[in-house]
C-alpha cells in the first residue's frame, strides 16, 4: 500500500467514528443501546474495570494460538513437501477435521484443559492452523518446473533447493495465510472466552451484557479490534521486510 493508499485508509476510519457520533446525536439514539464513541473511550478510565488484565490475557491468548499455528503450520506444510506420502494421507484427513464447529468443541477443551489462557489458545490456534498449512503447501509446491530443472542441472542437492527456491517463492502464499489467520485468531481467542474464561476481553464483554452496561462493551470491543489490527499491522510489516522490499512477486 501507498502512502497515499494509507491516507484513504486512516480518512475512512476516521470518517466512520465521525459518522457513528452524528448518527448517535442526530438520531438522539440513547447510550444504553448505543453510546457515542466519546462516552465509549471515557469508560477507558475506569479502573475498576481492569482493563489492563482483561486485555493482556486476550493478547496472550491471540499471539500464542497465532504463533503455534505459524510454528505447526508451515513445519507440517514443508514435511508434506518432503513426503509426498505424508501429504496424501494426511491432507485430506485435516481437510475433515477443519470441518469441524470449533465452537462446538470448546465445552471439550474445559474438560481436557481446565479453564484459563491455554484452552482459548488452543482454540485460537485450531482455527487458524488450516490457512497456514494450505497456503505454504500451495507455494511450495507452484514453484515453475523449469526453474527446478535448471538448478538441478546445476548440481543442486535437494535442501538447495528448498532454501533457494521453493522456500522464498512461497512467501507470498504463506503472507496471504498469514493475514486470514490473523483475524481469525482474534475470533477464536474471543469465542473461547466466551465459553472458558474467567478473565480477557470475552469474558468482560459477557459480564457486561448482563449489567446492560454498552458503553463498556463497546470499549472491550474497541480494545479487541485494536489487538487484531497491531497482529495485522505486523503480518504487513514482515511483508514488506520480506516481500515487498526485496521485489518478490506476489
Amino acid at each position: 500500500m501507498t502512502g497515499r493508499g494509507y491516507l484513504y485508509a486512516v480518512a475512512a476510519h476516521v470518517g466512520f467514528i465521525l459518522f457513528w457520533q452524528l448518527m448517535v446525536i442526530v438520531a438522539d439514539v440513547p447510550s444504553y443501546i448505543l453510546p457515542s464513541p466519546l462516552e465509549t473511550i471515557a469508560e477507558i478510565t475506569d479502573s475498576s474495570y481492569n482493563w489492563w488484565t482483561h486485555t493482556w490475557v486476550t493478547t496472550l491468548e491471540i499471539f500464542g494460538g497465532y504463533t503455534m499455528a505459524i510454528v505447526v503450520g508451515v513445519a507440517l506444510a514443508v514435511l508434506f513437501v518432503w513426503v509426498p506420502g505424508l501429504n496424501a494421507s494426511l491432507m485430506p484427513l485435516l481437510v475433515t477435521l477443519n470441518m469441524v464447529p470449533k465452537v462446538a468443541m470448546a465445552p471439550l477443551f474445559i474438560i481436557w484443559f481446565s479453564y484459563g489462557i491455554v484452552p482459548n489458545m488452543i482454540i485460537a490456534f485450531t482455527i487458524c492452523f488450516f490457512p497456514i498449512v494450505l497456503t505454504t503447501y500451495r507455494g511450495l509446491v507452484e514453484v515453475e518446473p523449469d526453474l527446478i530443472n535448471l538448478v538441478k542441472a546445476l548440481k543442486a542437492n535437494r535442501w538447495q533447493i528448498f532454501i533457494k527456491i521453493q522456500l522464498p517463492g512461497s512467501l507470498p502464499y504463506l503472507f496471504s495465510g498469514m493475514k486470514v489467520a490473523a483475524i481469525l485468531a482474534v475470533a477464536g481467542a474471543v469465542v473461547g472466552e466466551f465459553i472458558a474464561s474467567e478473565k480477557g476481553l470475552g469474558n468482560f464483554l459477557l459480564i457486561q451484557q448482563n449489567a446492560l452496561n454498552t458503553s463498556a462493551m463497546m470499549m472491550a470491543l474497541l480494545l479487541i479490534t485494536a489487538i487484531g489490527m497491531a497482529l495485522y499491522g505486523f503480518v504487513i510489516a514482515l511483508e514488506y521486510i520480506f516481500i515487498t522490499r526485496k521485489g518478490i512477486k506476489t
